[in-house]
């Protein structure tokens, strides 16, 4: 096979970039149904779990082409948004809309081969995801709460998918962790837009810095209070087994003080994917964090 036919082309390069695979690490949310169900080792749970994760991959990804056509003028105007391949015209609005209608109709067709509850959350999270972007992101507070929920329709989906219930304490962390994430990435925003921030989106014209250091402190402690009020619940005691899992609040302490320090002192945090992709500390923790809970969950299994 020649050179020209094996390589990627640029429109194929430029399509894979804007379909931004660095978030689909956000889309492990899907995983936490398995994980917590103490079914990591089910085959066909594990097979279905991973089956979601691709579909709500495959659907972000039309959700992230269809905003980037949405806003491909002010983004334009972005310091680093501009660089998007919509924005800087290396991927034409027609292409991008087309890949999107596909990769949206591909995921909600394999969600309705998997099962009908995954149906009806990815339905949700793309009615959710493309309200957001044609609207509901510029209205103050309720573009972060909007974020969050796309978490927690993830959470939910991934343990539908397995027929498996989730603690209302779990789903009360995600959307914890969630709104801690989105809340940090307007402080990113405003930091490094400053004054033209709200041309670029409306509701950044109502946060402030002060104000959004405030929410997070307050977030980052009720974060990790339930999450230790979650190991202890009595269905969670009385699922796994153990007390144990209060254990792993350290590792959790640690990551949300990390990430906050790293958002606050490092100017970083404007992409959470990226920054636990590559910040040694977090990557650290999470493993910490995943190679604990895993013992403890499954050890007596």
């Amino acid at each position: 096979m020649s050179e020209s036919l094996a390589a990627p082309t640029p429109l194929a390069l430029a399509l894979f970039e804007a379909m931004r695979p660095r978030q689909w690490v956000k889309n492990v949310f899907v995983l936490a149904g398995v994980l917590f169900a103490g079914r990591l080792f089910d085959r066909g749970a594990l097979l279905r779990s991973f089956a979601a994760f691709a579909l709500f991959c495959a659907a972000a990804s039309a959700v992230y082409l269809v905003n980037d056509v949405a806003d491909r003028e002010q983004d334009a105007q972005h310091p680093t948004k501009r660089m998007r391949p919509v924005a800087s015209g290396r991927l034409s609005p027609g292409a991008a809309l087309v890949a999107a209608m596909s990769l949206g109709a591909v995921a909600l067709a394999g969600a309705a081969i998997l099962s009908g509850p995954l149906l009806a959350f990815l339905a949700g999270y793309l009615a959710l995801t493309y309200a957001y972007s044609f609207g509901l992101k510029r209205v103050f507070i309720v573009d972060a709460l909007v974020v969050a929920a796309g978490f927690v329709v993830r959470a939910a989906a991934g343990a539908a998918v397995i027929d498996a219930l989730i603690s209302p304490w779990l789903i009360l962390c995600t959307f914890q962790l969630a709104l801690f994430l989105s809340l940090g990435k307007r402080r990113h925003e405003l930091v490094l837009l400053g004054e033209e921030a709200p041309a670029h989106r409306d509701a950044l014209s109502r946060y402030s810095v002060p104000l959004l250091d405030s929410w997070l402190t307050a977030l980052s402690g009720a974060t990790i209070v339930a999450y230790a009020l979650y190991t202890q619940a009595p269905r969670t005691v009385e699922h796994f087994g153990t007390t144990h899992l209060i254990y792993t609040v350290p590792f959790v302490v640690f990551a949300l003080f990390r990430y906050q320090h790293l958002l606050v002192q490092g100017g970083k945090g404007g992409d959470p994917g990226s920054v636990l992709l590559r910040d040694p500390g977090l990557i650290l923790a999470v493993l910490a964090w995943a190679a604990i809970a895993g013992l403890i969950i499954y050890a007596g299994r």
